[in-house]
């Protein structure tokens, strides 16, 4: 009887996880065919095969610009971005066993914020702005992670405590600079950037930061096991063999990675790293190593579907955090609703 019950399960998780990957299809040819310039989904695809297998398709030079120069990076960019965040934000909650840590928690938004608008006072190219970004978020993160050796208390809820400070002050070294910089050039540019996009992403740029991402995505998927043991507690983590202290670590750092990689790519987008994993555990469960490779593939989806309404739904591009924000905060009230006896 446990044994079909278990066959069930799996049946239902590989169910899940086919029908999201199908998904993620089915928006990735969606937000190719969309836009203010239409692309039908047989020229779509044949300009996706002939690129990949360096065939000829006879299709204008103008439609296979925009699908290839102008889409395609934006695509892929906005499917690694909402997967990096949404498995950050799933280690982050289970690593710290708090639901409402987000993968800006430790600073790293507030630090490559800093960074970027150092970078676009300097006049900077789009490359140095985003290695300025990551940068910046790596040691926004290396602050927050000193204060509780220094104070001698390396506790969750210091670590916690020593984000929102970091964040904070960040925060404030940030609003100054924007009030120094230039209001008829650097401040707009400064300020669309921290509201996050995809709009100047290049597949250059994309695959220089591509890397940085996968690694740690990989290694949070093959350490989620012992997410799942820590989450036991300390005690019983160690009586099974854990190296707490090191896992911890571990995790910490890829996901901090992950976020500072995202934030380079495409600036500062908030709530699908808190959200997404919430949404995963109604579907599988609280088992990370069922939920933090979902929310991959769920949190990809999301953003690349966010991103294709931000630059269709009106005359001007929006910038992400704006939609992301108006559809998150709806959405994790019903999941609080839902989840109100649950939760003490």
């Amino acid at each position: 009887m446990k044994q079909t019950i278990q066959k069930k399960r799996k049946l239902n998780v590989l169910a899940i996880f086919l029908t999201f990957l199908f998904l993620l299809l089915g928006g990735v040819v969606l937000a190719v065919c969309v836009g203010k310039y239409p692309v039908s989904p047989g020229e779509s695809i044949s300009i996706l095969w002939s690129r990949l297998f360096g065939l000829t398709n006879g299709l204008p030079d103008m439609t296979q610009n925009v699908v290839m120069g102008l889409r395609v990076p934006r695509i892929l960019a906005s499917v690694v971005v909402g997967a990096a965040l949404s498995m950050s934000g799933a280690a982050y909650q289970g690593i710290f066993k708090n639901p409402l840590v987000s993968p800006e928690f430790l600073g790293v938004s507030s630090g490559a914020c800093i960074g970027a608008a150092l970078a676009i006072l300097l006049s900077l190219t789009t490359v140095f702005i985003s290695l300025f970004a990551f940068v910046g978020g790596i040691i926004a993160v290396l602050l927050t992670v000193s204060i509780p050796s220094l104070i001698k208390n390396r506790s969750n809820l210091v670590l916690v405590l020593s984000g929102i400070i970091v964040g904070s002050a960040l925060s404030s070294v940030f609003g100054f600079i924007k009030f120094m910089a230039d209001p008829d050039t650097q401040l707009a540019s400064i300020t669309y950037w921290a509201m996050g996009s995809f709009s100047y992403i290049k597949l250059s740029e994309l695959l220089t930061v591509l890397l940085v991402i996968i690694v740690p995505a990989v290694i949070l998927v093959l350490l989620s096991w012992w997410i799942d043991v820590l989450s036991l507690g300390e005690n019983e983590a160690r009586s099974l063999g854990a190296n707490v202290k090191l896992i911890r670590r571990i995790v910490i750092t890829c996901s901090t990675i992950l976020t500072a990689g995202s934030v380079c790519i495409a600036g500062t987008i908030g709530w699908v790293g808190l959200i997404i994993p919430h949404f995963g555990r109604m579907l599988v469960g609280p088992s990370n190593r069922r939920l933090i490779p979902l929310c991959g593939l769920i949190g990809g989806l999301f953003m690349l579907l966010v991103d294709t309404l931000t630059r269709t739904i009106g005359v001007a591009e929006m910038p992400v955090s704006i939609l992301t924000g108006i559809i998150g905060a709806p959405f994790y009230c019903w999941l609080l609703f839902r989840q109100r006896r649950t939760l003490s």
